[in-house]
């Protein structure tokens, strides 16, 4: 795989220089991943006094804690299916690549970390969402099979499981909450194939956003991260874990400095529901909302933050419409209401409102703080499920005109990113399953769907009944997607099997 590979299928809204970190690629036979985590007790109990050294007078020496943590890093090789491996190598088109019809086998390299003593593995969703086969390889050269036990796209994670016939040595998730810019922190991991590297760095920022997705909070740092990192824990020198290094920004697909890792508090959300159920379970409220600008402030009678006109991080999340039947409407809440908190938590931007609800289990109430007309007001809603999550074939067992896709809303924010026009209508398609009927037509995440055969779609249900409707009898379907401004019919066969390559994607992909 080139050094841009991992921008492939990327929208357009998202930074040009971004680069998710799957690392390089080689034909079959290069030396795999190492994706180390460390074992049991925990590495990170150790004494870390060592690695401190005079603040006043010199950097602090890491030699001590990479030792010990170490052994837990992981390198992850990739064996990828043949349709993955021929969108790697394939001609450009308007719509993506034109697959060569040999596809050669390809491998590709990540990194991960052990969490626990019995061998479960963190790494990056892009490391392992084409996997034909994944396997683990120790710091002491060991290599093991890996099953994927669930993957979560919309936060980049997925969870391997190995099995090494022993307890292994393993890194503990600790707070990224605490983490302050300015603080040393130390990466590791497998950089263009070259397992067990170290690097240093200080936190450079929290919170950031950089386009990839809805719950974009990531932690910056100046460690260098190269393509191969990807998964790699991020952690202080008391050797427990704050992030899982995931992206660079860089003009050169190298570092230059700027590199993005998940905060840990999310990983540790994340993990633990596809450890129980293979998959995330968000919460949904059912409001658009948009930043609160001073201007905005001041004719909302919101107390001011600056004089500027520019959205502020502490101006609340400004409702802009409230969907029919939505926990919200349930609430009372209405278009003109400034959300400012959300159980106690401070909502400065509408980002901070989606992290709080998607942390919510459906089911279970929120408390809001709004200001409506000038005069504060608390409400209480019931949050649901997020509907994006659902799939145009629901997942239903032997429900063959299923064309596996996840759908989402056209949103204004979505609208921007994507650089649409504000009458845009239709649902974006927000994951492919790999191996499926969208997949082998060459639908990608971040499509929009406009029409399906001579219809046109204005929404998710739009789509998803029309979807519906037009593979009852098992036909072919043409599907009229917008992407990168152009828009063309594609015909996704639902009856359409993924290759049989002999491997185990049943297994590895859930």
């Amino acid at each position: 795989m080139s050094n841009n590979s991992a921008t492939k299928g990327a929208p357009r809204w998202r930074a040009v220089f971004l680069a998710a970190l799957l690392g390089g690629t080689a034909l079959a036979g290069v030396a795999g991943v190492q994706s180390v985590r460390a074992a049991a007790p925990p590495a990170n109990q150790a004494d870390a006094s060592a690695t401190q050294g005079s603040a006043l007078h010199q950097v602090p020496d890491f030699a001590d804690l990479a030792e010990r943590v170490k052994p837990a890093v992981v390198s992850i090789t990739v064996n990828m299916r043949p349709q993955a491996a021929a969108d790697e190598e394939g001609i450009q088109t308007p719509f993506g690549m034109m697959r060569p019809d040999r596809p050669r086998a390809i491998e590709a390299r990540g990194s991960g970390f052990i969490i626990d003593a019995d061998g479960t593995v963190v790494t990056n969703n892009h490391v392992v969402e084409n996997a034909r086969s994944v396997s683990v390889t120790l710091s002491d050269g060991t290599q093991l099979p890996a099953r994927i036990v669930g993957r979560d796209p919309r936060t980049d994670l997925a969870v391997l499981k190995v099995d090494a016939g022993h307890k292994l040595t393993y890194l503990e998730l600790g707070d990224s909450n605490k983490v302050r810019p300015g603080e040393w922190v130390v990466a590791m991991g497998n950089p263009f194939g070259l397992g067990g590297t170290v690097t240093a760095g200080i936190v450079s920022a929290r919170g950031r956003d950089i386009g990839s997705g809805p719950y974009d909070n990531y932690i910056q740092v100046d460690a260098p991260i190269n393509q191969g990192n990807s998964g790699g824990p991020l952690f202080t020198q008391d050797g427990r874990v704050v992030g899982v290094n995931t992206a660079i920004l860089s003009p050169s697909g190298g570092s230059v400095g700027i590199g993005f890792a998940i905060p840990a508090n999310m990983v540790k959300s994340v993990v633990a529901q596809l450890e129980k159920d293979g998959r995330v379970t968000r919460g949904y409220l059912g409001v658009e909302t948009q930043p609160v600008t001073a201007a905005m402030a001041s004719a909302l009678r919101l107390p001011q933050q600056d004089t500027s006109n520019a959205p502020t991080d502490q101006g609340g999340a400004l409702v802009a419409s409230v969907e029919d039947d939505s926990p919200a409407a349930k609430a009372g809440l209405q278009a003109g209401d400034v959300i400012q908190t959300v159980n106690g938590h401070r909502v400065g931007t509408p980002r901070d409102l989606a992290i709080d609800i998607a942390g919510i289990a459906p089911g279970k109430e929120a408390a809001l703080d709004i200001v409506r007309d000038g005069k504060a007001q608390s409400v209480r809603a019931t949050v649901a499920a997020i509907p994006n999550e659902r799939t145009a074939d629901r997942g239903e067992a032997g429900q063959r005109q299923g064309i596996g896709v996840a759908l989402a809303p056209l949103s204004p924010d979505m609208r921007d990113k994507l650089d649409l026009p504000a009458s845009s209508r239709g649902a974006v398609v927000a994951e492919v399953k790999p191996g499926s009927p969208a997949d082998q037509a060459g639908i990608r995440r971040g499509d929009v769907i406009v029409g399906v055969g001579n219809h046109s779609v204005g929404s998710v249900d739009d789509a998803t009944t029309a979807i519906r409707g037009a593979t009852h009898n098992g036909k072919a379907l043409a599907l009229r997607i917008m992407r990168d401004g152009h828009t063309a019919f594609v015909a996704v066969d639902p009856g359409a099997k993924a290759p049989n390559d002999g491997g185990p994607d049943d297994s590895a992909n859930g």
